[in-house]
Parts: C-alpha cells; sequence; structure tokens
C-alpha cells in the first residue's frame, strides 16, 4: 500500500470532519480512523458520497470483544474506494446495551455484517431491518466469540435415535477426569514412549 497516498488521504479526511474523528493512524497498510458511534453513519456517508474519496464499497463489518473495557466491543468497517484503489478502516466502540446505529440505508449488504456481529458477540444495531441470528441455532444461549464464552459452550445438540429428533442436552466434558502428561518426549517422560521399549 502506499502510504503517502494514504497519509494525503487522512490529511484531507481530518480536514473535512476535525470535530467528529477521535484518533487517525496508519496501520497494517490502511489508514484506521476512530469515531464515536453516534457519529459512524454520518463519517460513513461522507467517506461514500465524496467525490474526493469514493469509498464506495463496504467490504466487512466485524466486532472485537475487550472484556476488561468499560466499552468491550469495538466495531469495525473496512472500506474499498475502487477509483483511488485505497481501503479504509473506520472504528467505533459500544457496550452490551448500547446500540449502533445501522448502515443498511447506506450499504444494503450490511444487514448480513451487523446480522453476524449481533449473532456472535451480541453487538446492537437500530434501524436494522431484520436483526435476529444468523449462524447459531434458534434458542442459542450465548454468543460465542465474546471472550468469556466457554470453547465448549453451555449446550450441546445431538441427533436421539431413540426419540427420534434432535435434542440439546447441557455439555458433560467426559475428559476433565483425565490426566494429561503436558511433558515432551524431549523433557523426559515418566513412562515408557511406544518404541521406546526396543532400546
Amino acid at each position: 500500500m502506499n502510504n503517502e497516498a494514504l497519509g494525503e488521504i487522512g490529511d484531507y479526511i481530518a480536514l473535512k470532519l476535525a470535530d467528529k474523528i477521535d484518533e487517525q493512524v496508519i496501520a497494517w497498510g490502511d489508514l484506521t480512523i476512530s469515531v464515536h458511534r453516534d457519529l459512524i453513519v454520518e463519517t460513513i456517508r461522507f467517506l461514500r458520497d465524496n467525490t474526493q474519496l469514493r469509498f464506495v464499497s463496504l467490504v466487512d463489518i466485524c466486532g472485537v470483544d475487550y472484556p476488561g473495557r468499560a466499552e468491550r466491543f469495538e466495531v469495525v468497517y473496512h472500506l474499498l474506494s475502487p477509483t483511488r484503489n485505497l481501503r479504509i478502516r473506520i472504528k467505533t466502540t459500544t457496550d452490551e446495551e448500547t446500540p449502533i446505529a445501522s448502515l443498511t440505508e447506506i450499504f444494503p449488504g450490511a444487514l448480513w455484517y451487523e446480522r453476524e456481529a449481533y449473532d456472535m458477540f451480541g453487538i446492537l444495531f437500530t434501524g436494522h431491518p431484520d436483526l435476529r441470528r444468523l449462524l447459531t441455532d434458534y434458542g442459542f444461549d450465548g454468543y460465542p466469540l465474546r471472550k468469556d464464552f466457554p470453547t465448549s459452550g453451555y449446550v450441546e445438540l445431538r441427533y436421539d435415535e431413540a426419540r427420534k429428533k434432535v435434542v440439546y442436552e447441557p455439555v458433560k466434558l467426559a475428559q476433565e477426569f483425565r490426566s494429561f502428561d503436558y511433558l515432551s518426549p524431549w523433557e523426559g517422560t515418566e513412562y515408557v514412549l511406544p518404541g521406546d521399549e526396543k532400546a
């Protein structure tokens, strides 16, 4: 990526949106702009409609979880300007109860990304026409990409042959009573490894 071109774009955006930008940095080959959640629609509409920028393609909306923060979620938007051949990343923060305005009015494809962010993190979006789970099952409990979600989940789904239907049961961890040896063979185990008995 051309950091000089990104720097020029960053300076132009900072000039036009000076009071709206919390932070601006070039990182990982993208220009990253942080804005307050109340200004996200206005900012992204400006980036799309401004004739100097033309960030007309929404590439992605994703969530990031930082449980130690008061506003634990970052919502990250990636936009592409085909005319300038540049990408931009816009970030904002929110918590578990405070919604962010939906971008479906600006980018209709945002519907799917926002549903995924809701399903995986529990991030709420106001003005979304159909905010419901996308990837998990209807009765799913919790949000799987939150850092405090257990890796095993809360329930398991299986087909019960006797009942001839799908059943949900609490997760049973059968391996928790096994004793694991975490030493590698190079550190020396307390037992003979298969094949070593010949030596």
